[in-house]
């Protein structure tokens, strides 16, 4: 069954599947998909319960037992190796007065059964990673099979306002944090900040919290509040032409750091990095996240079903590609655990 879930929001009975964005401001509720590579899907359902549009339906929950735990090795896109290089290409770059800021990731993969339903991971990683903008989009008939554990918000749309909140620097504790963390997480600030002025009043953007520390399950992240009013007449391809990809995921400048990512990248992104969310063309209100900390599962040219899973680091003149290397390493722990039946609920 094809269906949609955000938080409290559940959403059933597929309308239409769209590969553009207009159809956002014609009314209904979406279901969105982007990927890093702005490749656009947008399904519309019928039936939607729970958040402030209905009285929420139950679910049918699922035992996480269902799930098989992913036993085998792990292949990634980027080996240890490539990925220090890349680190230490990205501050030649930096010193070159290139680039600022990139952020240089990777996708881990792990063969997939056929059966395999992403619905039981859900289970697992709903009890085991909670997040505030977890979501779930599948959709087969739109080739999306995608399980969010997304910590951080791209764009929130409510009453004639937008926010995002980008997450820059990341360690175990907040004493562990760098000045490194810091500085990027001001420099990606000041990037959507430019970004939502595009779109925005005159006058109306603000950071409304700079640097603040937020806890996720074996984490602590740097969460800056970008905030203004939108205006009028702005419509969804304005919105995403000005501010997509995220500038968390990019890099300073944004279209320096997108010419380096191609060059050190050795497969495309996909829904990692991206937007996942959802759309309430009716009420004017959104919430997408940043596809991080996201499962998707998906076949290649010969028909062999894989499970993806993306991770990455920020990097600046300041960084050391052994701790860079850790990073991917740490933000990937946990989630990749719970599909391998390595971290316990």
């Amino acid at each position: 069954m094809a269906y949609a879930r955000f938080g409290s929001r559940w959403a059933r009975d597929v309308v239409e599947i769209v590969d553009h964005v207009e159809c956002l401001d014609t009314g209904g509720f979406w279901a969105v998909v982007v990927t890093f590579e702005g490749e656009v899907r947008c399904v519309r359902f019928a039936q939607v319960s729970g958040g402030q549009m209905a009285k929420r339906q139950p679910r049918q929950p699922r035992r996480a037992g269902e799930w098989a735990p992913l036993t085998g090795q792990w292949s990634s896109s980027l080996d240890e190796t490539a990925y220090r290089a890349g680190v230490s290409q990205i501050r030649d770059r930096i010193a070159a007065g290139e680039v600022y800021q990139v952020n240089l990731c990777r996708v881990m993969s792990h063969s997939l059964a056929d059966d395999a339903d992403l619905a039981c991971l859900e289970t697992i990683v709903a009890r085991g990673n909670p997040a505030p903008y977890a979501g779930r989009v599948h959709v087969p008939e739109a080739g999306l099979d995608v399980l969010s554990a997304s910590p951080e918000a791209f764009l929130i749309r409510r009453a004639g306002r937008i926010e995002s909140r980008p997450i820059k620097g990341t360690a175990t504790t907040m004493s562990s944090m760098l000045a490194k963390d810091y500085a990027e997480n001001v420099m990606i600030a000041d990037l959507v900040r430019n970004d939502l002025s595009a779109v925005c009043r005159p006058g109306t953007v603000s950071v409304d919290a700079l640097c603040a520390p937020e806890e996720h399950p074996g984490l602590t992240h740097l969460v800056t509040t970008v905030s203004g009013e939108l205006r009028p007449g702005v419509r969804w391809a304005d919105v995403l032409s000005a501010t997509f990809p995220p500038g968390s995921v990019s890099g300073a400048p944004k279209s320096s750091a997108l010419r380096v990512i191609v060059d050190l990248e050795t497969v495309p992104r996909g829904p990692y990095c991206g937007a996942v969310g959802w759309v309430d063309a009716d009420t004017g209100e959104a919430e997408l996240a940043v596809g991080i900390r996201s499962f998707w599962a998906e076949r290649d040219a010969t028909g062999q079903r894989w499970l993806r899973f993306g991770t990455g680091a920020g990097i600046t003149w300041g960084s050391d590609p052994e701790q860079e290397w850790a990073e991917t390493e740490l933000k990937a722990a946990r989630l990749i655990g719970l599909a391998s039946g390595r971290v316990g609920l």
